[in-house]
């Protein structure tokens, strides 16, 4: 049990309530970039630690320690949930989800198996609530999201163009439109269970829907999405969505019943207001700037505290993860900037 005051500047952020000091947290916070991580590496693979609650948990705390962060963000991965649907995952070093299986057809699609969260990942759920009683800050549970799913599961790994996956979406409606009933159903269900276990907040990844134009996203995903944060609504939890290379989408995204629109750092912070977004904002620092000069760091990371602060709700975050080359002591000198800046002013 954490013997610390419990801080909830990001929760407060969140829902743009008045708070002390700006909170900052960092996608991929935890990782390759930490010693400690990479040690733990030497022994599990990434899914071994996810199934080991206590080795999940150490690996979630280990930036908290660290860093002096305002929200932990549970260690998984977005692929988790795919085994219990039917999909055969690996997670490759350096490349990222293969799957051996990919969908090609609505046969396939229809055999995909409905997630039941405390018999599938009963690991996840066992982690948050080991995460409850440890943290003196908030817990972000998280799911990817089923354009962003759908495109791994289609491509059968990583993609640069997603020229399959917009094949199916265009070429066969129907069985897309399952594909995004079935995997918009198992998000809604994996979240649910995060929350119930003890996550405070979550977190929903589109990490590549920035490849659709606005009319595809429209029609072929942003139905989904808006039942899944509709039915997220009566969870007591704030609603974060992120995506990359999707400023043309903020738009969309405000519509939508959620609480917190994450920025990748394409789009500043005063351009997303100027486009109508009214939501808490989150970002968005360029994170290859974490491998520049101190100066240059800090210049950047003023600036978007600047903007940010320009209305109450404003998260620090980075515009994509933390890349494995940038050390430990830089990201501890940004959060104290990031704290010590915004509660002088």
């Amino acid at each position: 049990m954490s013997t610390k005051p419990f801080n909830d500047n990001f929760l407060k952020a969140c829902r743009g309530e008045a708070h002390d000091r700006v909170p900052a947290w960092y996608m991929r916070q935890a990782g390759r970039y930490q010693p400690e991580y990479r040690k733990i590496r030497e022994k599990y693979s990434l899914f071994e630690i996810t199934h080991r609650p206590e080795v999940c948990a150490e690996v979630t705390m280990l930036p908290i320690e660290q860093l002096d962060v305002d929200a932990a963000i549970l260690f998984a991965d977005i692929m988790t949930p795919m085994p219990a649907m039917g999909i055969n995952v690996e997670i490759k070093s350096n490349i990222g989800p293969v799957i051996d299986n990919p969908i090609t057809c609505k046969e396939d699609v229809e055999k995909l198996q409905p997630l039941h969260p405390s018999e599938d990942v009963p690991y996840i759920l066992d982690t948050i609530k080991l995460l409850r009683e440890q943290l003196s800050v908030p817990l972000i549970g998280f799911a990817g999201a089923p354009f962003t799913l759908a495109s791994y599961l289609i491509e059968g790994g990583p993609s640069r163009n997603y020229y399959k996956t917009k094949a199916f979406m265009h070429s066969n409606p129907e069985a897309w439109h399952l594909l995004m009933d079935k995997l918009g159903e198992m998000t809604v269900t994996y979240l649910q269970a995060q929350i119930h276990a003890g996550a405070q907040a979550v977190q929903v990844f589109d990490s590549w829907v920035g490849a659709l134009n606005a009319q595809d996203y429209r029609t072929y995903v942003a139905p989904v999405m808006n039942r899944i944060f509709s039915a997220l609504e009566k969870e007591n939890a704030p609603k974060i969505m992120f995506g990359v290379g999707a400023g043309h989408l903020l738009q969309e995204w405000n519509k939508l019943p959620l609480d917190v629109i994450g920025l990748d750092w394409r789009t500043s912070i005063t351009q997303a207001r100027q486009q109508g977004v009214s939501r808490t904002v989150q970002g968005n620092l360029d994170p290859g700037l974490l491998l520049a000069d101190w100066p240059e760091l800090e210049k950047k990371a003023k600036k978007i505290l600047d903007e940010g602060m320009e209305s109450p709700g404003f998260i620090f975050n980075l515009g994509h993860g933390v890349y494995p080359q940038v050390k430990v002591e830089t990201l501890q000198r940004l959060t104290a900037f990031i704290h010590n800046y915004s509660a002088k002013k």
